[in-house]
């Protein structure tokens, strides 16, 4: 079952816009399955709230909205900007608390804590309800994204907490950061079971999933396959590092024991201790499986820049990355241009060597005629 949402308001803050007075902020804080979300608002947003949930519910929350005070301001006063920060957080509280669900299942209740609207909801329970249609998935595209580098995140942190846990030296510590290490574990795997779930609704079309819409798909084939990829890439760090977790556990309980434990991790061990070489690949992770040998006709293999993008993510790297080859091209065709004008010239250059060249053999040849006349002259003398 979702865990129960919490809200609160732990702070405030003063807002100096450029061409009006200042008011204060209420930080409204939920505190999400997977994170934390704020919302910072006024207390002119919090009496629009109340006014739209009894229109919309013809019922006013359990809690009355503190009155507004017509001689006093918040700006200035500290005693009254604490005591309507607990009542706005008492008012909230009550609609979370309350039995009856029609004031947080409503609209304008989603639109007031900034939830998208299909996508994550508080349900008449009081339990917030990750993913829309009835789910526990995540079908929106864009969060889906922001749930998945969270994911990237709680393995990163269990991979750590294990780091740590292999140099520590005591057993109260050894312990701790097991048990650390198991509970992100656990929410990754919970959190890789809503991607799935909430990537099949993305899949389909619009109307499949009950969403209208002309029967278009909310992503195309190529970009659930890569996000199906990403997801076996977690989900096999995320078995991997269970596994290790249970292997060092096993050998911590033989060296506790007095036995030896082995290294090898192979068939006859039971694989229950792993090498020195699987957990140096587990803690450089695992990337998704590639397939041996061509594949005529597969998609792409992804790369460091596109493996987080979305569609248009990757639409609009591809046209930069075009951009740049234009770039390269140009700087190429203005390179080349060069080269033919130094061409030009060095032919120009021979040319005019060649006739320079051309002339001294003629005067070589004269001078030789003249030596060779005055060669006979010299001979008839003698």
């Amino acid at each position: 079952m979702a865990p129960a949402l919490q809200i609160s308001i732990p702070t405030t803050s003063t807002a100096t816009p450029p061409n009006s007075k200042p008011y204060t902020q209420y930080h409204v804080t939920l505190q999400l399955p997977l994170r934390k979300h704020e919302v910072r608002k006024r207390y002119t947003d919090f009496l629009h709230l109340h006014e739209a949930l009894i229109s919309q519910t013809s019922q006013p929350p359990p809690a009355p909205l503190p009155a507004k005070s017509w001689l006093r301001r918040t700006v200035n006063n500290d005693a009254l900007t604490a005591e309507r920060r607990q009542a706005l957080e008492k008012y909230l509280r009550a609609i979370i608390e309350s039995d009856d669900g029609r004031w947080r299942s409503s609209s304008a209740w989603r639109t007031f804590l900034n939830l998208p609207s299909g996508t994550s909801t508080v349900g008449a329970d009081g339990k917030l309800n990750a993913g829309g249609g009835g789910g526990g998935g995540i079908t929106d595209p864009t969060q889906w994204l922001e749930t998945h580098r969270d994911l990237k995140s709680q393995i990163q942190s269990a991979r750590q907490k294990l780091k740590q846990r292999e140099a520590a030296t005591t057993a109260a510590e050894q312990h701790s950061l097991s048990a650390e290490a198991k509970a992100g574990l656990v929410r990754a795997a919970t959190t890789i079971a809503q991607l799935e779930e909430g990537l099949r609704g993305l899949g389909k079309t619009s109307e499949e999933a009950g969403w209208g819409g002309g029967g278009s798909k909310r992503l195309g084939e190529g970009e659930v396959r890569r996000r199906k990829d990403l997801l076996g890439a977690a989900r096999k760090e995320v078995e991997g590092l269970e596994g290790l977790l249970r292997s060092m556990a096993t050998s911590a309980g033989k060296a506790a024991n007095g036995g030896t434990s082995s290294s090898s991790g192979g068939p006859g061990s039971g694989g229950a201790v792993a090498s020195t070489a699987d957990k140096e690949a587990l803690w450089r992770g695992h990337g998704p499986a590639k397939p041996s040998g061509r594949v005529l006709g597969a998609p792409l293999k992804e790369t460091e820049r596109t493996r987080e993008l979305d569609n248009g993510g990757v639409l609009q790297l591809q046209q930069q990355i075009m951009q740049e080859q234009e770039e390269d091209v140009l700087s190429l065709g203005k390179t080349v241009a060069r080269l033919k004008d130094m061409g030009i010239m060095i032919n120009e250059e021979l040319t005019i060597q060649n006739e320079m060249l051309g002339l001294l053999e003629g005067d070589v040849g004269r001078v030789q005629g003249k030596v060779d006349v005055a060669r006979k002259r010299i001979g008839k003398i003698s």
